[in-house]
C-alpha cells in the first residue's frame, strides 16, 4: 500500500501530494513543525507536543489550521491509513498561500497544514542506540529564536550534513562563550564524573524539547541528580556519560565528540536505563 499524505483537508497518495508554488513555507520558511514518537499506534508525549504547537502558532501569529479534537481525528487517521504503529508522525503548518511578499499577507490567509507519517524499524534503533552514536561541534550560526520550532531548518541541515561526512549522527552547536546549546534535532546531555546529569535550560533559547521535559520526570522518579545549566564541549569531553534526546533519537547515547572517545567509548549504562524507562514510559501514556 502506498502510504498517505494529509493536504489541506484531503488524504492523498504522498507521491502526488503537493502545496502551492507560493505557500509562504515553501518561499519564506513562515511555518512551524512538530514529530511525534509512536509507539502501539499512539502519539507518545502528545499533550506536550499539542502545547509546544501551540505556542509556536503563537509566537509566530499563525492562525491555528483546526480546533483540537478535529485534529487529533485526523492525526490517527493518518496513521491508520498508513499502518504505522511504530514510529514518527509529522505535521507542518504554514501561514498559507499569498502572493510573494515579506510582510504577512493584508487579506485572510487559510493556513496549509501537511500531515505524514511513515514506520520505523524499533529493533533496529534500538540496536543502534546500544552502540552509540557520535557527535560533532560546530559554531553557533542559527537565528535568535530557536525556542520557536520553525521549518527554518537550513543551518540544522548544513550540521548533519557537516556530522555525515565525519561518520557521525549529530552536530552540537557551541554558543560564542563556549557553551553547547543543543544538537541540530536533539537535546544535549552529560552525566559528570559525580553522577550529575546535566542539561542546557530553556531559557537560553534552544528548543523545548518535549522528550526533554518528560525525561526530567523520569528522571526525577529514578532519584538521579539533575541541573538545568550549560556545559562546554570540554566538560562533556570529560564526563562519564553523554546522551542525546529527541522524538527520533529518543534517549541515544554519545560515544565519541569530535572524534574522541567518551569515557570508555561504549554506550552508557544510564543512558540506556534512562531509555528503556522513557520508552515504557511512552508506550503507556500515549493517545
Amino acid at each position: 500500500m502506498s502510504r498517505q499524505a494529509y493536504v489541506n483537508g484531503r488524504f492523498v497518495p504522498q507521491g502526488q501530494a503537493s502545496v502551492h508554488i507560493e505557500d509562504r513555507g515553501y518561499q519564506f520558511a513562515d511555518g512551524i513543525y512538530e514529530v511525534w514518537a509512536i509507539f502501539n499506534g499512539q502519539l507518545s508525549d502528545a499533550e506536550g507536543h499539542f502545547r509546544r504547537m501551540t505556542r509556536s502558532l503563537d509566537e509566530l501569529r499563525i492562525p491555528h489550521p483546526m480546533e483540537r479534537a478535529a485534529l487529533e481525528v485526523v492525526l490517527k487517521e493518518t496513521l491508520r491509513r498508513n499502518r504505522v504503529k511504530e514510529g514518527l508522525l509529522y505535521l507542518q503548518v504554514t501561514r498559507g498561500v499569498a502572493r510573494r511578499d515579506h510582510p504577512f499577507p493584508t487579506l485572510p490567509t487559510p493556513p496549509s497544514l501537511v500531515i505524514t507519517a511513515r514506520s520505523l524499524n524499533r529493533a533496529a534503533t534500538n540496536a543502534r542506540a546500544e552502540q552509540g552514536v557520535g557527535v560533532i561541534t560546530l559554531a553557533e550560526n542559527r537565528w535568535g529564536r530557536c525556542d520557536i520550532k520553525t521549518v527554518g531548518l537550513l543551518p540544522n541541515v548544513l550540521a548533519k550534513q557537516a556530522a555525515r561526512e565525519q561518520g557521525c549522527a549529530e552536530a552540537w552547536f557551541v554558543d560564542p562563550a563556549g557553551l553547547v546549546t543543543e544538537g541540530a534535532s536533539s537535546n544535549a546531555w552529560i552525566l559528570t564524573r559525580d553522577g550529575v546529569l546535566k542539561t542546557r535550560d530553556t531559557q537560553a533559547n534552544i528548543l523545548r524539547g518535549v522528550t526533554r521535559s518528560t525525561l526530567l520526570e523520569v528522571i526525577a522518579e529514578a532519584g538521579i541528580p539533575v541541573e538545568e545549566v550549560a556545559f562546554t564541549p570540554q566538560e562533556a569531553h570529560d564526563a562519564r556519560e553523554v546522551f542525546i534526546t529527541g522524538a527520533g533519537a529518543l534517549v541515544t547515547p554519545v560515544v565519541s565528540i569530535d572524534g574522541r572517545p567518551v569515557g570508555n567509548g561504549q554506550a552508557g549504562e544510564t543512558a540506556l536505563r534512562l531509555r528503556s524507562l522513557y520508552i515504557a514510559r511512552a508506550q503507556k501514556s500515549g493517545i
